[in-house]
């Protein structure tokens, strides 16, 4: 009787709290009605909504049902909550991300949004949170409800963007110790890792000078690490129809196209982010700043972050510190440093979101001046045959007289920002005579050959003048094409030719050449390099020579202070100890032969593509199932990049960063392209899509992207609402 009347009360509660709980439901149900997802024979999801809210739940279901655990760590790492699924080593990654926003202005930040904006939000925590109740058997690892003014944290599209550059370990050696004030200078160092992959992206845009259809094309190729991002089709009623890339837990598609314009992202060499050195007063209230001659208050903010120990969490409370200019991040000697990048969240997502329904170029070119796309160069092409390159778009103005690539002094008010530089006054190239423009993180000022923009015409940061083997590579290949079709532009893309070993490779065979006596042990490899073309294959042995000879020459050789990695390339091949050239190369032959057990192994066997889980920290193995892959890292001048960025313990190299999603786009009467993703669309094992394109990303056998409804349904996989019983 006693468990009867338990039973009698828990019901009794439990019909309390149920209409507050079902309402919400109910609303998610009714939602999920309006929305239509079709995975097509790839398991890309093409979202269809009534409105651009209904595409978002659409949007940020279907992504959760791909991959929820990068959706829910990225929001992890955004919001400021990593150590407490990490433990203590990520706290000031945490408190890097609350020195920009607490959660408190998060949430103010969202209440002043715009409606259309707010209820953009409110459809992407939706259409997280009703996932994670029509899928019970998902256990996140920390966020079991997602909120609206999360994406505050996240709105401009690069995972991390401006602030990841900001230094966790100076924040740590500032915050870390009670007594601020005592700082001392923090030199950070980081230990010399050729081995990873260089960041970077490449975007060309082909007028019809140059293309056999007389239509524009663009080629969307950024390098990420795989499976950064997810391949998607999201559609209203309202306009919207992208396609694209989207970084997981983002409601806008990042780099991609819809039926009149197309937009790829590279990163920047643009400056957008400076440091004041502030001079700072103790006083009985707390801190002041000189400001010219005011004693302005420093703020000063409390949190409390939480990290894991063991089992349990604990709590560490930092008291942090703000100037008008931004967060106190480190100290040098006596002096805070402030900071200052651009945070302005809203204006930032309305950017992001806007960019993907645009009609034209007149509209793009307005939706610029919004000027939040901070970490990017932006390469355009559209409908109406014209392509554009806009080199940054947040660029602060500064007094020229002060030298921004270090910190300036805050006590002086001529160094501070003074407004953002319109668009006009941007680097930008707009319908180029020579019909191409390309930007591959290389200097804009040979972004369109003789056509391009000249450097005394702009203020010394808004470009460095430096350029990469890509951009070499690219300006070849862009200065003779014509008769480009979407194959053509993909073959391009794909360029065998590594013009860095022109230069490297010469200079070792020439001091082969001259030396007495020869060591006839590198005969053979001599006589292989002797030979080659300088293209990088699966079957190539050359590649695997120069590779190693590479990494180790740019690793341990002598070089002169000051020389970029491009002049450091050059210096290996003209300038530098003929002995000391061989003396690389025998470091090559006995690293093949100890690994591989013979200096003559062919590329493929080193060069590999694995995936054995859906694990964000991937794990590799030499005896597990890989696949060739003929492709290496740009750092020789490889468009199609192929390298790593992990301190893989294993022989092979297994890529973990470079070609990631790429698309190569014609637009006309009506749009066309081809899409390739590193691996396939799902991060579950299970799933036919985790790795239906690793293969195909081997061969270079792009697939062809469903755009228009009836291709969509022609190809049609499953077709179900959100939320849909299997």
């Amino acid at each position: 009787m006693k468990n009867f009347s338990i039973l009698i009360i828990l019901l009794a509660i439990g019909c309390k709290q149920s209409p507050k709980v079902s309402k919400e439901v109910q609303r998610w149900q009714t939602q999920a009605e309006n929305i239509e997802i079709i995975r097509d024979n790839f398991g890309v999801p093409h979202i269809y909504g009534k409105t651009d809210a209904d595409a978002v739940f659409g949007l940020l279901y279907a992504q959760c049902e791909d991959d929820f655990n990068r959706v829910e760590q990225n929001y992890i790492w955004a919001t400021g909550r990593l150590a407490e699924v990490e433990g203590e080593e990520a706290l000031y990654s945490d408190l890097r991300a609350k020195l920009y926003m607490t959660e408190d202005e998060a949430i103010a930040n969202y209440e002043k949004s715009p409606e259309w904006l707010k209820k953009l939000c409110n459809a992407f925590a939706d259409g997280i949170n009703y996932y994670l109740f029509t899928h019970p058997e998902v256990t996140p690892r920390l966020l079991t409800r997602f909120e609206p003014w999360m994406p505050m944290y996240f709105s401009e599209g690069s995972i991390g963007g401006d602030i990841e550059g900001i230094s966790t370990k100076k924040i740590e050696a500032f915050y870390g110790n009670e007594n601020a004030t005592d700082k001392i200078a923090f030199n950070e160092t980081e230990e010399p890792f050729l081995e990873k992959e260089p960041a970077g992206s490449n975007g060309f845009a082909i007028s019809g000078k140059r293309t056999a259809s007389g239509k524009a094309m663009l080629l969307i190729n950024p390098h990420t690490s795989f499976f950064f991002r997810g391949e998607v089709h999201v559609v209203s009623e309202e306009g919207l129809n992208a396609y694209g890339a989207v970084t997981w837990g983002q409601f806008f598609v990042y780099q991609g196209f819809n039926e009149k314009t197309g937009w790829m992202h590279t990163s920047t060499y643009t400056d957008i982010k400076d440091e004041f050195s502030e001079d700072i007063t103790k006083t009985d209230n707390g801190y002041t700043y000189t400001y010219g001659d005011e004693q302005r208050p420093v703020k000063e903010l409390e949190v409390a972050l939480k990290y894991k120990v063991g089992d349990s969490l604990t709590e560490k409370k930092f008291k942090m510190f703000r100037t008008h200019r931004g967060p106190i991040t480190h100290a040098i000697d006596s002096n805070w440093v402030t900071t200052a990048i651009m945070w302005d969240p809203v204006k930032a997502l309305e950017q992001s979101f806007t960019r993907t329904k645009l009609n034209g170029h007149q509209e793009f070119r307005e939706m610029m001046n919004i000027r939040t796309n901070s970490s990017n160069n932006t390469v355009y092409a559209d409908a109406g045959g014209n392509i554009a390159y806009y080199h940054g778009n947040f660029i602060p103005k500064r007094n020229v007289k002060f030298d921004y690539t270090n910190p300036v002094d805050g006590s002086n008010p001529e160094t501070d920002w003074n407004g953002l530089h319109t668009v006009d006054e941007n680097i930008t190239v707009i319908n180029p005579e020579v019909g191409w423009i390309q930007n591959c993180n290389s200097t804009p000022f040979t972004s369109a050959g003789e056509n391009s923009p000249k450097q005394e015409d702009y203020p010394n940061y808004m470009s460095l003048d430096r350029e990469n083997f890509r951009g070499v590579h690219a300006i070849r290949l862009l200065e003779k094409s014509k008769d480009l079709t979407i194959d053509k532009l993909i073959t391009m893309a794909y360029d065998p030719y590594l013009p860095a070993f022109e230069i490297s490779i010469p200079g070792l065979i020439d001091a082969y050449d001259k030396s007495s006596p020869k060591d006839h042990k590198l005969k053979e490899a001599i006589d292989v390099l002797r030979k080659w073309d300088f293209s990088v294959s699966k079957e190539s042995v050359a590649m695997s020579l120069a590779h190693f000879y590479g990494q180790f020459y740019l690793r341990e050789g002598n070089f002169p202070n000051g020389l970029n990695e491009m002049e450091k390339v050059a210096f290996m091949g003209t300038k530098s100890p003929l002995v000391e050239r061989l003396t690389m190369l025998k470091k090559s032959v006995s690293h093949l032969t100890e690994d591989f057990g013979t200096w003559n192994t062919p590329w493929g066997e080193i060069s590999r593509y694995q995936r054995l889980t859906g694990a964000i920290d991937q794990k590799f193995d030499d005896n597990a199932p890989s696949i060739a892959v003929g492709l290496t890292t740009s750092r020789w001048g490889a468009l199609a990049a192929f390298g790593m960025r992990s301190r893989q313990k294993t022989k092979r190299i297994y890529g973990t960063r470079g070609n990631s999603f790429v698309a190569v786009v014609e637009f006309g009467d009506k749009v066309k392209a081809k899409s390739m993703l590193a691996g396939g669309q799902s991060g579950d094992p299970n799933s036919p899509h985790f790795d239906d394109q690793a293969q195909r990303y081997a061969d270079v056998k792009f697939k062809d992207v469903s755009y228009y409804r009836e291709d969509v349904e022609a190809k049609a996989e499953k077709i179900y609402h959100p939320g849909d019983k299997e």
